[in-house]
């Protein structure tokens, strides 16, 4: 069950916020999907307009998924979110909990790309 529900967060953020397919949004998304970002209200509405608007002002906007795991019924999705390409990207950590097949709540996490590292590491 796992590996379908990474499968459904990968096509999720490939086909709705890195193409841009709203349209498919239901095929994600539960319409009364439990929001945690803080900016955002619960549902699958509010997110879906809030992508939309995203894309308007940053059309060249894409998720680079890096790594992924699964625990049950929680996927954990960490990526570098570029705007362009002379942008060094935000590292996200998406969670997404997936119940009959949608993205039923989701979590998400963000830091600005740094120039450098004390430890000499990137952050994504």
């Amino acid at each position: 069950m796992t590996t379908n529900h990474v499968k459904l967060a990968h096509d999720y953020l490939e086909q709705v916020w890195n193409q841009g397919r709203t349209d498919q949004a239901a095929d994600y998304l539960a319409e009364d999907l439990i929001q945690h970002n803080p900016n955002l209200p619960d549902g699958r509405k509010p997110l879906v307009e809030f992508i939309e608007g995203l894309r308007q002002q940053v059309p060249d906007g894409r998720f680079e998924i890096r790594r992924s795991a699964a625990e049950g019924d929680l996927v954990f999705v960490h990526s570098l979110f570029t705007t362009g390409p002379e942008d060094r990207g935000t590292a996200v950590v998406d969670i997404f909990r997936i119940a009959d097949g949608a993205i039923v709540e989701h979590w998400d996490l963000r830091e600005s790309v740094p120039e450098n590292t004390v430890s000499g590491h990137e952050i994504v």
